[in-house]
């Protein structure tokens, strides 16, 4: 794409700046723009998209054939086709019948001096966010910074770099459609890992960093960056079967959680079943099998079935984003909590029981941004949450925590309204 090819004998460093000064100006003017015309904006970039169907999925498929030595799992990722393209489509159209969030007053109180103090939202600024293999985190991260008021700088993954310049052309033709600056969505053109280093020092135009992807991306954003971070860590996910479960409940939230799409964030990694729920675990293993899933057990599950192979230490702690799961069983609902805080990545935890009391306890000690009961861990999606959309989940516990949708890409600020007081 032309895009490309824009830094082409012009410094990597020089080229950034712009990019940043550029965010700076536009998200000063976002700021300020009437819900009407950011809806406007994003609706006409979901018309856009889907008038240039062929052209994204021509794109698309430049990628996959580009990206011939990924795991299945990144390659599903990666992987456009019509029905992903509506959803994305429909996921801006989704943002954009969203609440406003810039401009609520969250808090008001008049002081006993007479002074009215109001505490409203605003946008952070100008958003970095960095991702990897799914190209649809471009249209969501553009929709959720332009709905938040937010001028946002993408650099998405190497691998998804002919798709998400193809959908930033649509986002781009909404915008301008809306009188906006098409510099309120910018992608860096250039698939050089040096730009990430440069993107992560430069404090003074770029508000926030948002990076979305593996450990490896996550740990190197948080060592390099001199912005503020909000992290988006792997997705070690555990569904724990309770002795009080429903064991039809059990078996579709287990079979759900792991297998209706193994690449995501929120797909169980690992099962812990209690002592008393072991007569379920063969059915609920069989499923799992049957299904096409790898199933590595402590000693106690391998008795049950003996495709079961064994787990390590390190099953407890790693993202498989595939067809594998973990499976380990355990006294009961405390040593399950103690298993997902130690191993766990603080992401996303469902319990399955009938015992309100036991729920209560799993879902109040938990410590993850996201936990369910009697529900599958894939739900851990902002769009599912009501957002539209989402950034990603945050496992951090500043500023913002599980989904990340427009609300949360934004900060306020204290008003104070006066008739000539003084401070004596």
């Amino acid at each position: 794409m032309a895009i490309a090819n824009r830094i082409e004998g012009e410094d990597l460093r020089l080229q950034m700046r712009r990019l940043g000064e550029a965010a700076r100006q536009a998200s000063a003017i976002l700021a300020l723009t009437p819900r009407a015309d950011k809806d406007r904006a994003l609706r006409a970039a979901a018309s856009s998209i889907r008038s240039h169907r062929q052209e994204i999925l021509d794109a698309n498929a430049k990628d996959m054939s580009e990206a011939k030595n990924l795991s299945p799992a990144l390659r599903d990722r990666l992987l456009l086709d019509d029905k992903r393209i509506d959803a994305i489509a429909k996921g801006l159209e989704e943002v954009a019948d969203l609440p406003d969030p810039i401009g609520t007053v969250l808090a008001e109180w008049e002081r006993p001096n007479g002074l009215k103090i109001a505490r409203v939202r605003v946008p952070l600024g100008v958003i970095g966010i960095i991702y990897e293999s799914r190209p649809n985190v471009t249209a969501d991260a553009s929709a959720l910074c332009l709905k938040s008021g937010n001028a946002a700088i993408l650099r998405g993954g190497s691998e998804s770099f002919h798709s998400s310049n193809a959908i930033l052309d649509c986002m781009h033709e909404g915008l301008r459609s809306a009188s906006l600056p098409e510099s309120a969505v910018q992608l860096v053109p250039t698939r050089a890992r040096e730009a990430v280093g440069i993107m992560l020092a430069m404090s003074d135009v770029i508000d926030v960093i948002i990076p979305r992807g593996g450990r490896s991306l996550i740990e190197r954003v948080v060592a390099e960056s001199r912005i503020p971070v909000i992290k988006h860590l792997e997705g070690i996910c555990h569904v724990f079967v309770s002795a009080k479960a429903d064991p039809e409940i059990a078996r579709r939230v287990v079979l759900n959680s792991k297998m209706r799409r193994t690449g995501v964030c929120g797909a169980a990694e690992t099962l812990l079943v209690a002592e008393g729920a072991k007569t379920i675990l063969p059915t609920i293993l069989k499923d799992l099998i049957a299904a096409g899933c790898e199933v590595r057990g402590d000693a106690a599950t391998q008795k049950l079935d003996k495709h079961v192979i064994p787990a390590t230490e390190k099953d407890w702690d790693t993202e498989y984003l595939d067809a594998i799961i973990a499976v380990k069983i355990v006294k009961d609902v405390d040593e399950a909590i103690q298993h997902v805080n130690t191993h766990g990545s603080h992401h996303t935890d469902s319990i399955v029981t009938n015992d309100a009391a036991e729920a209560e306890k799993f879902l109040a000690r938990v410590d993850s941004g996201i936990v369910l009961h009697n529900a599958s861990t894939q739900f851990a999606d902002g769009g599912e949450f009501g957002m539209g959309a989402e950034i990603g989940i945050s496992t951090g516990k500043l500023h913002a925590r599980g989904p990340v949708g427009a609300e949360q890409l934004t900060s306020y600020k204290y008003v104070v309204r006066g008739s000539g007081q003084v401070r004596p």
